[in-house]
């Protein structure tokens, strides 16, 4: 089985000193508003979904002894960042197209931030009341160690043979690995969110090496994003393939 993995990616690189930048890495809708700045005019203006029409996702890292904050940003059209001052990057943007045939049986490392999260049943909490209707009340809570990220991303991944969907209708990832070899670590949560100012975002980075056990699912899985919190730096499944021995 083939698919084509076909998709457009940025590299901001920011000086973490400069306003802006100081700006997005406290306040994660300032953050939001810089990425789809890059994408004036693709949609009218008002649009509730245009993150999702545009399938923009990205990724952030901070260095900051180095002083600098790497955004990669993946979009189906090619963004124009002449919106940010120039005084505000560290070196001028960079955009790749993709253009990527996956198949069956390759072999990728990937690195990945995700936001795993559970559903808790607050009746099992000591000291609620039931509601009065007597249904169950559910809250979306974020993992937050190690080990819980580990497990939520490997529910996720998809045995040769194996559906999209798993039987509790969890959407897998299109491709399989050992869940012992994943790394794990736990990211500082993302705040200030617009209307939820209580929210804490919980984010993990999932390191690894997979291997492709059903290219088309895979391939909608990367252009999409996995998970919640897309619009705030999760989601996004950067791949390397790893090389063949001769």
């Amino acid at each position: 089985m083939t698919a084509v993995f076909i998709t457009c990616h940025s590299i901001l690189e920011l000086d973490a000193r400069h306003p802006l930048t100081a700006r997005v890495l406290l306040d994660a809708q300032a953050m939001h508003r810089l990425i789809m700045s890059g994408f004036y005019g693709w949609l009218e203006n008002g649009s509730n979904d245009a993150r999702a029409q545009l399938q923009v996702l990205y990724t952030a890292n901070a260095d900051l002894k180095a002083g600098k904050l790497t955004v990669v940003v993946q979009s189906r059209v090619q963004p124009d960042w002449s919106k940010i001052p120039s005084a505000a990057l560290a070196e001028s943007p960079a955009a790749l197209l993709i253009d990527q045939k996956i198949e069956t049986g390759q072999q990728y490392r990937f690195r990945a931030v995700v936001n795993p999260t559970r559903m808790s049943d607050r009746h099992q909490r000591p000291g609620t009341e039931p509601r009065p209707d007597g249904k169950r009340e559910l809250k979306r809570l974020a993992d937050t160690t190690p080990d819980h990220a580990r497990r939520w991303f490997a529910e996720r991944l998809q045995p040769p043979g194996e559906p999209a969907v798993n039987d509790r209708g969890v959407r897998r990832i299109g491709a399989y690995a050992d869940p012992a070899g994943l790394a794990a670590r736990i990211l500082p949560k993302i705040t200030n969110v617009p209307d939820k100012p209580s929210m804490r975002i919980g984010r993990a980075e999932i390191r690894g090496q997979f291997t492709i056990t059903d290219p088309d699912v895979f391939v909608n899985v990367l252009t999409t994003g996995l998970g919640h919190a897309r619009a705030y730096g999760c989601g996004l499944i950067l791949i390397k393939p790893v090389a063949r021995s001769d």
